[in-house]
């Protein structure tokens, strides 16, 4: 009876520690799956965040330049790369009519630069257009 006693006793505590291994395993699954979940409403927040700001930094970026260089033609009204530069910067700003005022400058300036004259007219036809779409509403 000693002996069943103890193969009693040893595969209740066998049994125990099969038990207390799974509850283990089962408490650092729930853990680390609980921890991923908190986490990934956190990490999708910073990711909006992030996108706002970049857009409205470039356009303070692009506002800056702008302001440079209407710097540099105030020194020097006939600088090319200071026009050039404005130009470009108002045409990412969506700033139609300065750049046309920028691009007729520069057909004055340089006459003989196709390029500029049809820049010119495109842009002259599209300020038309947007004129025209904003009376019609």
């Amino acid at each position: 009876m000693d002996s069943s006693k103890e193969e009693y006793v040893v595969q209740n505590r066998e049994k125990a520690k099969k038990r207390q291994k799974l509850v283990i395993l089962i408490s650092i699954i729930s853990f680390f799956g609980s921890t991923v979940m908190a986490a990934i409403p956190a990490i999708q927040e910073i990711a909006r965040q992030d996108d706002v700001p970049q857009a409205a930094s470039r356009e303070s970026t692009l506002k800056q330049q702008e302001q440079g260089y209407k710097l540099v033609l105030q020194r020097e009204p006939n600088n090319q790369v200071a026009l050039d530069g404005l130009l470009q910067v108002r045409l990412q700003l969506n700033d139609i009519p300065g750049a046309i005022e920028t691009l007729e400058k520069l057909v004055k300036l340089n006459p003989e630069r196709e390029d500029y004259k049809r820049g010119l007219e495109n842009l002259k036809k599209e300020s038309a257009k947007n004129t025209n779409q904003k009376t019609a509403k």
